[in-house]
């Protein structure tokens, strides 16, 4: 248990006001995600809930809040959740944040409140913890990156140096001319927290405070997510280059922004700091035709690059028509039929942990039994189900290259000369003859069939079809057929990334032109190979003085050359 971590008596529950940071879930703290696998209720605006809610143990009550923004500037925001008890249906109860906190913490339940942000820089928190502390609820704090530092960190603009400077904080929905004119008079690192079409505004009142017209700033909206976009101008510019980016007008002017004045936000030290937006696949809305489980790792390498995965799988998975020869070879792996079992996908796994709970059998079944998976996946599935394999290939992570690294069959080493081959209905020959030509005998049994799955929404088939994506990963033949059989053929401006060669032809067989092959059949190197793909195009536009921008923001029927690498 965390030493900060208060005991709550059940009688009053317990309240934690947490600080979910400006965006990015990956800045929760240690002790955030402590706090919210404890949690009985989340209380939060919807935004934040997004962020926050990965932590949360299953089945924790969501009190879903939006503040009104009716009333800028108010202390405390009022929020709105629809009362079942109302006698009035559907007509919603206003209550004001202390309230929700209070009622949920009532019954001994342990209640996190979460906020954007810091709660004591970037929430109106305070008056909610007074509400605990007046009914004698306990409660605890966690800190959070507060958006006027998290941001700036996100958009390569350090506040300070090894000089040192002066760096002040100002809010401009709330700052009093008595602000405005000491963050003029000095000549420090002015952070400013605004909306978009508030920021000329802000811009003016720092200039009429006595800044000058041409010191550098850089906007930020969105900031510490995928959706990030900078701007560099100055105090002067900064209204036309807004304009000239084509952001304003716009009924998203509302948009809340952090703005960095000072000589450290100057565009020179800027291009050369920005590391978060310079990532090579920033932005990317990238297509994996995979399930959620399948894709797990691949979506996390691809978020690396900056990228946001759309998992939508291709096919789905049933048991066989005929169960009888799977319960047999189950059978036999516990009463010594094999010397070897060998996994060639995770699913093949999957299929045979079931079998094994249905006869309430565990890993130690396995104990005696010489174990070989395909490749990492398949190795880190029967990781997790309490099996470390015996093999995996050295080299080229497929059935050929398990092969390559298979012993031959030697009677006087190998007292049994039988493998278990549990596979899809629908796998290749491949391992089967290479096995028999090693003197194996092997039970080729069908552990489960793959069919087509069911279409993806109709909002993500447009987006196929109509660009919405910036680049789809085809891990193989099927996924191609598959996807365009349910959801259809993606757009020309949609970068395709292949596995391999054969995986590329049936792509050109559905007439799709091929820009990314992996260098070799992994899904690990596929997103590698899209990484560089991103980062060379990027550095051309650089180079051409162009902007950057995601392919799906080329105009329709742009032509790219293919790679290979």
């Amino acid at each position: 248990m965390s030493p900060t971590t208060l005991p709550a008596p059940p009688e009053h529950g317990h309240v934690t006001f947490l600080g979910a940071g400006p965006g990015d879930p990956g800045l929760l703290t240690l002790r955030a995600v402590e706090a919210l696998a404890n949690a009985d209720v989340l209380v939060a605006e919807h935004e934040v809930l997004d962020v926050v809610r990965t932590h949360a143990r299953q089945g924790v009550a969501e009190v879903r809040t939006d503040a009104d923004t009716s009333v800028p500037g108010t202390g405390t925001p009022q929020l709105t959740v629809v009362d079942g008890a109302s006698t009035t249906a559907g007509v919603p109860v206003v209550r004001d944040a202390s309230h929700l906190v209070m009622e949920a913490a009532r019954g001994g339940r342990r209640v996190v409140r979460a906020v954007s942000g810091d709660p004591g820089l970037d929430a109106y928190a305070a008056e909610e913890m007074l509400a605990c502390a007046s009914a004698g609820v306990p409660f605890e704090v966690v800190p959070g990156v507060a958006a006027a530092v998290g941001v700036p960190a996100y958009a390569g603009v350090p506040l300070r140096d090894a000089q040192g400077a002066d760096v002040r904080f100002v809010d401009a929905r709330t700052a009093s001319d008595r602000c405005w004119t000491e963050v003029g008079a000095s000549d420090g690192t002015v952070v400013v927290s605004t909306t978009l079409d508030s920021m000329a505004a802000a811009a003016g009142e720092l200039v009429s405070a006595g800044r000058k017209p041409d010191t550098p700033l850089t906007v930020t909206v969105a900031g510490t997510t995928t959706r990030q976009r900078t701007w560099t101008a100055t105090l002067g510019t900064i209204a036309q280059t807004l304009k000239q980016a084509k952001v304003l007008p716009s009924p998203d002017g509302g948009r809340p922004v952090i703005a960095v004045v000072g000589e450290r936000s100057a565009p020179a030290r800027r291009d050369q700091l920005s590391w978060f937006e310079s990532k090579p696949l920033f932005g990317w809305k990238v297509l994996v035709p995979r399930t959620k489980e399948q894709a797990a790792s691949l979506s996390d390498q691809l978020r690396s690059y900056g990228a946001v995965p759309h998992e939508v799988p291709t096919i789905a998975v049933e048991p066989p028509r005929t169960p009888q020869q799977m319960e047999r070879a189950v059978k036999g792996l516990v009463t010594g039929r094999y010397e070897w079992i060998a996994f060639t996908s995770v699913n093949a796994v999957k299929a045979v942990r079931e079998k094994f709970e249905e006869y309430g059998l565990d890993a130690r079944a396995f104990a005696g039994i010489k174990v070989a998976a395909v490749g990492e996946q398949t190795a880190n599935a029967l990781v997790a189900f309490g099996v470390k394999p015996d093999l995996v290939p050295s080299g080229e992570q497929s059935a050929a290259g398990l092969l390559e690294d298979w012993p031959p069959y030697d009677p006087v080493f190998d007292p049994i000369d039988r493998v278990f081959l549990p596979r899809a209905d629908i796998a290749t020959e491949t391992l089967v003859a290479g096995l028999i030509d090693l003197g194996w005998e092997v039970d080729d049994v069908t552990a489960y069939r793959t069919v087509r799955a069911s279409p993806p929404p109709a909002e993500t088939r447009e987006a196929i079809k109509g660009g919405g994506f910036d680049a789809v990963l085809f891990t193989s033949s099927s996924t191609v057929r598959n996807l365009v059989g349910i959801a259809g053929k993606p757009h020309n401006v949609t970068v395709i990334a292949c596995i391999g060669p054969a995986t590329a032809k049936t792509a050109e067989e559905h007439g799709l032109r091929v820009d990314v092959m992996a260098p070799e059949p992994s899904v690990h190197k596929l997103a590698e190979a899209l990484a560089d793909f991103g980062t060379r195009r990027r550095l051309a536009a650089l180079d051409a003085g162009d902007p950057v921008t995601r392919p799906s923001e080329r105009r329709p029927g742009a032509r790219r050359r293919r790679s290979t690498t």
